[in-house]
């Protein structure tokens, strides 16, 4: 089940917000909001459900083990515990066939492991019990002795198949106590539909366009155009995609009384490598910053630890994101970009670029990244790139097909352009506060019916981040 499907919209979400509203007290309504994350779940994957179960287990009973012992040497042996059990599972369902495949391959051994399905969310849910287990051993938050409470934390719907990853200090008192009252129904709801439309309006489109000139298909002749129309529009769909999961999920969570962490800030407005990445998947920036970068020693140490500590995270990066080869050259090729920026240019030589031409570099770079990114398939994606470069046998500076898919989709561009900037905040800004919050619903309603409308008639309506 999806956010931007009519069965979430018409039946799921509405039956959910009665149950949750019949009754003020706080266990009811984490028992209602448990029961339906454990539904949302399972109607999906009704087996994986006790994959999840049994993490949420192994590591309630570390986190007691940690709790109960003040002896050093017996809370790590816990913490531990915690940390390779949880591990074990995301390996051997993410990472095993590729770690198993690619030393057969470099071997000449003619073993080959079948790829395992993947449970939807394992990566983030993964993360998000481990950053209980860890904190608990730090003692950064306090052991929760009730289970139920520490799988609803893990379940929570909203954010439980594709973040963003909420660590347990930032939402343990919210488990025990939390508003759900008309205003944060509102702002939720408005939330909600901006992240709906951005879903099922611009990053459907943007990938419905991508799909006409797909550069995974190896039978498409791209030309120069073409292999920079398709990085475009996936450079849009992927933000739009990713960042409206995450508005949905902020909305919804604060509709039933959750305040999670802002997830996207308009990466693409970024004037270096840095800040885009203080503004792309914020929470995951946040979890290896605090549970891998920080422990490693972090920056504050000799410049080759730190550029040691600093591949190290992003290689770990772009592993995260699959179990390929172009995900952990997409991690190193950031992790490259970032130790060049910091250590080889140097802030104060970036500053003195002028912004009119930083942005656009930034972009640019990301839209490389995003190449790299896209193709599972090296070959294609050395193909795509060459061809934005004019490299390759018979490229040419356009064709037929790309020509006719800029036409279909002329104005698209221009729209997501717009649209990933930070229009509304300085609009919001000029505004009253009567006139703003008027318009806003104006806003919402519209945005809401329009994504009903263009749901009804769309049958591309994945969610991205869903396979990591």
């Amino acid at each position: 089940m999806v956010f931007s499907s009519m069965t979430f919209l018409l039946l799921f979400l509405p039956i959910t917000l009665l149950l949750y509203s019949v009754r003020k007290s706080i266990r009811w309504k984490n028992s209602v909001l448990l029961t339906a994350s454990l539904i949302f779940y399972a109607w999906g994957e009704p087996v994986y459900i006790l994959l999840m179960l049994l993490s949420v287990g192994v590591n309630y009973l570390c986190a007691l083990g940690i709790d109960q012992n003040s002896k050093k040497s017996l809370r790590r042996a816990w913490l531990v515990i915690g940390v390779v059990a949880s591990m074990i599972f995301l390996v051997w369902f993410k990472y095993a066939a590729f770690l198993v495949n690619s030393f057969a391959g470099i071997f000449s051994a003619s073993f080959h492991m079948a790829e395992k399905k993947l449970p939807i969310g394992i990566s983030f849910y993964t993360f998000q019990v481990l950053t209980y287990t860890v904190d608990v051993y730090r003692r950064k938050a306090k052991v929760q002795k009730n289970p139920a409470k520490l799988l609803l934390y893990v379940s929570c719907f909203p954010q439980l198949i594709a973040g963003p990853i909420v660590q347990y200090a930032d939402v343990a008192g919210m488990l025990d106590n939390r508003p759900f009252d008309p205003i944060r129904f509102s702002e939720g709801a408005r939330r909600f539909a901006i992240g709906l439309s951005k879903k099922v309006i611009l990053a459907n489109l943007c990938g419905a366009a991508l799909s006409r000139i797909d550069p995974a298909d190896p039978s498409i002749t791209l030309s120069v155009a073409g292999a920079w129309y398709a990085a475009l529009m996936y450079t849009f769909q992927i933000y739009f995609d990713f960042s409206a999961y995450s508005d949905m999920a902020i909305g919804l969570g604060r509709i039933f009384g959750f305040d999670y962490k802002e997830n996207f800030n308009y990466p693409y407005i970024s004037g270096s490598i840095t800040e885009f990445w203080r503004r792309w998947h914020i929470s995951l920036g946040s979890f290896f910053r605090d549970y891998v970068y920080i422990p490693l020693g972090g920056s504050r140490c000799s410049v080759k630890r730190a550029i040691f500590n600093m591949m190290v995270v992003w290689s770990l990066t772009g592993m995260w994101h699959g179990a390929s080869w172009n995900f952990i050259l997409w991690g190193m090729y950031y992790g490259i970009l970032l130790i060049t920026e910091r250590f080889v240019i140097g802030r104060e030589r970036m500053e003195k670029i002028p912004s009119v031409l930083r942005m656009p570099l930034i972009f640019v770079i990301a839209m490389f990244g995003w190449v790299l990114f896209y193709h599972t398939d090296l070959s294609l994606a050395l193909r795509q790139t060459g061809a934005m470069i004019g490299i390759g046998s018979g490229v040419q500076l356009t064709d037929p097909l790309t020509t006719a898919v800029v036409r279909k989709y002329s104005v698209l561009p221009l729209i997501a352009a717009f649209a990933s900037l930070p229009v509304l905040p300085a609009l919001k800004k000029r505004m009253t506060g009567r006139i703003s919050e008027t318009l806003s619903y104006i806003a919402a309603t519209v945005l809401i019916i329009l994504s009903v409308i263009f749901l009804t008639g769309q049958s591309y309506n994945p969610f991205i981040y869903f396979r990591f």
